[in-house]
């Protein structure tokens, strides 16, 4: 047993002196390769944080963000300067494409003399891309800016006194402070949108805007409906009420007056009273209610009876004050108005509203 210890010891050795002689350096580069294998994860550590860096700069793709640090040899200011300038190009690119995504945003303002409020529509591509800080940052920025725009044309846009349009040709030139910790400063309107898309990596693109007011006598109600925080949405109602006496109960006003707001989301009108259906619009939904009446074979008086009650049925649902009201439809809100009027003691009615919702009419 002695003997066989010792020979197996003497073959051990034996083994070790035997690859000393084959490999003299082996000894070296094992320590020389834990070296570099300690100096390469200690490098791609320091590029991973380099990476997360610039990504929470910049809010870019991670693939761009990488790929920028890589063709400027990791420093991390020329990365992000490029990252701008590349995005900024591919922003202009993607300027074509469809974007039915985005928000709503909206600025009040109340003076003693009025009340005011801006509306407008910013679009993305995503709601991925309208779920982000720096997308609602912007929108939040740009109604601020619209409440300042002033019209002369309302009345020739069909809004009556204290409603217009504000369009993209009415802001993109004006100054707009930004102050978002991954975008501040002043810049255009047009410049921080063009910013934004190219940080977003997708089309973003200011389509619309409106502004409502009113006398300090009057109330304006809003109510935005799916609200991810105070100020945006993805449906919007704004109306205004008048009252004759400027001392009448405000908080009756006020209470009326948002749950119109609510109304006006939920039912979607498309005029304020008979009267303001246009002629047009009238007798081409005359011709179609009398197409679908003549189908059913009875005799003309019969037709022309169901013409006009059908025509009844389509004036409570597109006019505001012949329909049912959503919180209550024994009454419609004409009826609505008339029992606010005798609460607060002075007549109320109206002045104007608006309804507004993210990519309707866009062609998908």
């Amino acid at each position: 047993m002695a003997f066989s210890a010792v020979t197996k010891r003497s073959r051990s050795i034996g083994a070790i002196l035997f690859n000393a002689r084959l490999f003299p350096n082996s000894t070296c580069r094992s320590r020389r390769f834990t070296s570099e294998t300690s100096s390469s994860s200690s490098s791609a550590s320091n590029q991973t944080n380099l990476i997360k860096q610039l990504r929470e700069r910049t809010s870019a793709p991670i693939k761009d963000v990488k790929a920028a640090l890589m063709e400027s040899n990791w420093d991390i200011e020329a990365a992000q300067t490029e990252l701008r300038k590349r995005g900024k190009v591919l922003a202009s690119k993607k300027s074509a494409r469809t974007a039915t995504e985005g928000l709503l945003a909206l600025a009040l303002s109340h003076t003693h003399t009025h009340n005011r409020a801006a509306l407008i529509e910013l679009n993305c591509e995503t709601d991925f891309v309208a779920r982000n800080d720096i997308f609602q940052h912007l929108a939040l920025s740009l109604a601020k800016q619209a409440l300042l725009v002033e019209s002369g044309t309302q009345a020739q846009l069909g809004f009556g006194a204290g409603g217009f349009h504000v369009g993209p040709e009415n802001l993109e030139e004006l100054k707009l402070n930004l102050e978002h910790p991954k975008i501040s400063g002043e810049t255009t309107v047009h410049n921080a949108i063009t910013e934004v898309a190219a940080m977003m990596g997708e089309n973003v693109k200011l389509r619309r805007g409106f502004v409502m007011s009113t006398s300090s006598n009057g109330v304006l109600s809003t109510y935005l409906h799916t609200s991810p925080q105070p100020g945006l949405g993805r449906i919007a109602g704004i109306l205004t009420l008048e009252v004759e006496d400027g001392n009448s109960q405000l908080d009756a006003l006020q209470r009326v007056g948002s749950e119109l707001a609510m109304h006006i989301v939920a039912a979607k009108p498309l005029f304020l009273t008979k009267e303001l259906v246009s002629s047009d619009t009238l007798e081409s939904e005359r011709e179609i209610l009398k197409s679908q009446a003549e189908t059913s074979g009875k005799p003309q008086m019969a037709i022309e009876k169901m013409v006009e009650g059908r025509l009844r049925k389509y004036f409570e649902d597109v006019v505001l004050m012949e329909q049912k009201f959503v919180m209550n439809d024994t009454i419609n809100v004409k009826t609505l108005l008339n029992n606010l009027s005798k609460e607060v003691g002075s007549p109320v009615k109206i002045g104007n509203f608006f309804r507004m919702e993210v990519g309707e009419g866009i062609q998908r």
